[in-house]
């Protein structure tokens, strides 16, 4: 009987185990993403709206910014230790993170404490999921015989997807059985509470795991003593490797699906003011309609390479990304696309007068005429053009052909600053009624359908690109380094790249008042990597695991 062959049995508990402990530590992840205007309320209350929503975002990002020291140490362990209790650790953490999350007493309640235990959570949450992934990615293609590697560790890939369906799920069906107030108030309480139960089913799970083939094989061959920091990062070798799967492979990941999944959302919610309940709705459908992708593209990569089936999804998505999100706009808001053709937006003021319109800290007061203006037009969504005004003049708004003069607040005290913007706001949004611009996208208007299509082709490219991702990470590098070496890039690239996407999307639509300018971000990490991964990255398919070198 071939090696092949006589894993095979195993084959479906190996795959099923690794997923559903992988999965539970997406949805814990995807929960505290699903409930950033709900969080940004709670715990950041001091500040105002738009501000708020930012430093929750950023509150998000932090936990994938932490994600490549997870990666370091959880990868050292896996090397050293083995796969298995490695993985258990790190679903052990993130759990306990989770559900501590909903004990947190809030900021009306402990004041400046409650953001920074908030914080601290995020922290923990990412150290773990930085291990996790490259675990149960190595796990499972440790396993699986060559043939299959790609379409068995697409089961992998495909957990993202079940924990996010798991986390919008469990939000829309606790809000509709407590209530829209009473979810705000207390009730995004209990998705992260449901983590300890998910977390004991997942952990028995685990445990009736062995070590995997490849890693027990090298343990009893013995041979020299490893030094994973030293043999992955310090030796052109598998260096070049690491460098090469960051800029290739995980640039456009980070890129990529954290549009298709995250920017998307902020981008209904907050830019085009749709129901979060649609919101919700799309993205749950798109999640089930998209999740069997992740796994087909695994397939199709065993049978046409790694390399093209990624290539296609990066093309893709540079292709898609602006003409999809403007098609968005007509499709899930046609007011708003109708008034910005019909009177778009214009703020005449002295350049020197403006500054660059993102807070993260909350404590820049906007007191010029140019940053009053462009404040409410942000935290309104409203996309605008610049243009230059006399120095020393005081700015003023264009809606179409209705001007609206702004007002200058500087050397005021915070209480007239508030109300001078409150009288421009009132200015403003009156001429932008006036003008067609609508306050929430009407429901009547949405075409949900459309928007599901649009959608769907991010969620291809995503799928495409990440569906075979596990295989050719894994395919990189040798069993001795593996975990350490595989984990690292892919972290900084969906912790660094994708994790804050959102944040720095939104910071570069503040700062250009344009709102489709935040694409940049996604569009240049994936061009960087369409090139690498054309010129530089190896076909891998085929390889053989225990001889990579």
């Amino acid at each position: 009987m071939d090696q092949d062959t006589a894993k095979a049995p195993n084959l479906r508990t190996v795959v099923g185990a690794s997923a559903a402990g992988t999965a539970f530590e997406w949805y814990d992840f995807f929960i505290f993403g699903s409930l950033t205007t709900v969080i940004a309320r709670h715990f950041y209350a001091d500040v105002g709206e738009g501000t708020a929503y930012i430093l929750a975002l950023l509150t998000f990002g932090v936990g994938f910014v932490v994600r490549p020291l997870g990666a370091l140490v959880f990868g050292w362990f896996g090397d050293k230790t083995g796969r298995k209790t490695t993985f258990l650790v790190t679903i052990t953490l993130m759990g306990l993170a989770t559900v501590l999350i909903g004990v947190l007493p809030d900021y009306d309640a402990i004041g400046m404490a409650a953001p920074i235990l908030l914080l601290t959570m995020r922290v923990l949450q990412g150290f773990a999921l930085g291990g996790e992934y490259g675990g149960a990615a190595i796990y499972v293609a440790e396993h699986a015989p060559v043939k299959k590697r790609g379409f068995l560790t697409g089961w992998i890939q495909t957990t993202a997807a079940f924990g996010l369906i798991g986390a919008l799920a469990v939000i829309l069906t606790t809000r509709a059985v407590v209530g829209a107030e009473a979810f705000d108030a207390w009730g995004w309480r209990i998705p992260f509470l449901l983590s300890a139960v998910l977390l004991a089913i997942s952990l028995w799970i685990r445990l009736k795991l062995h070590e995997s083939p490849a890693y027990t094989r090298m343990e009893a061959e013995g041979g020299a003593r490893r030094a994973p920091f030293r043999e992955a990062f310090l030796t052109w070798r598998n260096g070049r490797w690491v460098l090469i799967a960051l800029a290739g492979i995980m640039f456009a990941q980070g890129a990529v699906w954290y549009a298709g999944y995250f920017y998307t959302r902020f981008f209904m919610e907050r830019v085009l003011k749709v129901d979060t309940n649609t919101v919700d709705q799309l993205i749950l459908l798109i999640t089930l309609a998209s999740a069997a992708m992740y796994v087909f593209f695994g397939w199709l990569s065993d049978k046409v390479g790694r390399k093209p089936v990624m290539l296609f999804g990066m093309i893709l998505a540079l292709v898609a990304f602006f003409p999809g999100f403007h098609a968005l706009t007509r499709a899930a808001n046609p007011a708003l696309a109708e008034a910005q053709a019909r009177a778009p937006v214009v703020v005449v003021a002295d350049p020197a007068t403006c500054a660059v319109q993102f807070d993260p800290v909350g404590k820049t007061a906007f007191s010029s005429s140019c940053d009053i203006a462009k404040s409410v037009l942000s935290n309104a969504g409203v996309s605008y053009a610049n243009a230059a005004a006399p120095a020393g003049s005081t700015a003023l708004v264009r809606v179409g052909s209705i001007a609206v003069p702004s007002m200058e607040a500087a050397s005021r005290s915070p209480a007239q600053i508030k109300a001078v913007r409150a009288e421009v706001e009132t200015r403003i949004k009156a001429a932008l009624t006036q003008a067609g611009y609508p306050t929430r996208a009407d429901p009547a208007r949405l075409n949900f359908g459309l928007c599901f299509l649009i959608l769907m082709i991010f969620m291809t490219a995503a799928c495409a690109l990440y569906g075979p991702q596990a295989a050719a990470l894994v395919e990189l590098f040798p069993t001795r380094v593996r975990y350490t070496a595989m984990s690292l890039p892919y972290n900084i690239g969906t912790g660094w790249v994708g994790g804050l996407l959102p944040a720095a999307s939104f910071a570069l639509v503040a700062w250009s008042g344009n709102i489709y300018f935040g694409l940049w971000y996604a569009v240049g990490f994936t061009l960087i990597a369409a090139v690498v991964t054309l010129i530089w990255l190896p076909e891998t398919k085929g390889r053989d695991l225990d001889v990579i070198e």
